[in-house]
C-alpha cells in the first residue's frame, strides 16, 4: 500500500519529539532492568528467593526472572 499524508509542521516535530523521549525512556527502562539483575542475583546469593520468583513469574504480563546459575536475568515478554 501506497500513499502520502499531509500533517502540519508543528505535528511533525512532536512526533520527532515524542520518538527521541520514547527512545530514551526505553533505554533507561533496559538500564533500569540491569541494575534489578544485579540486586536479584545478589539476593540469590543471601536467601533462597527461588518460589518467589516463581510465583512473580507466574503473575507477571510483561517480564520474567530468569535464574541461571546463582546470576538473576530479566526477560521481556516481548523479547525472543
Amino acid at each position: 500500500m501506497e500513499g502520502t499524508v499531509t500533517i502540519s509542521l508543528k505535528d511533525y516535530l512532536s512526533l520527532e519529539n515524542v520518538q527521541a523521549l520514547t527512545l530514551k525512556k526505553e533505554e533507561r527502562i533496559r538500564l533500569a532492568s540491569k541494575e534489578l539483575e544485579v540486586f536479584l542475583s545478589f539476593l540469590c546469593t543471601r536467601e533462597h528467593i527461588t518460589p518467589y520468583i516463581e510465583e512473580f513469574n507466574r503473575q507477571a504480563k510483561s517480564a520474567q526472572i530468569i535464574l541461571d546459575d546463582g546470576r538473576a536475568k530479566i526477560k521481556f515478554n516481548e523479547e525472543t
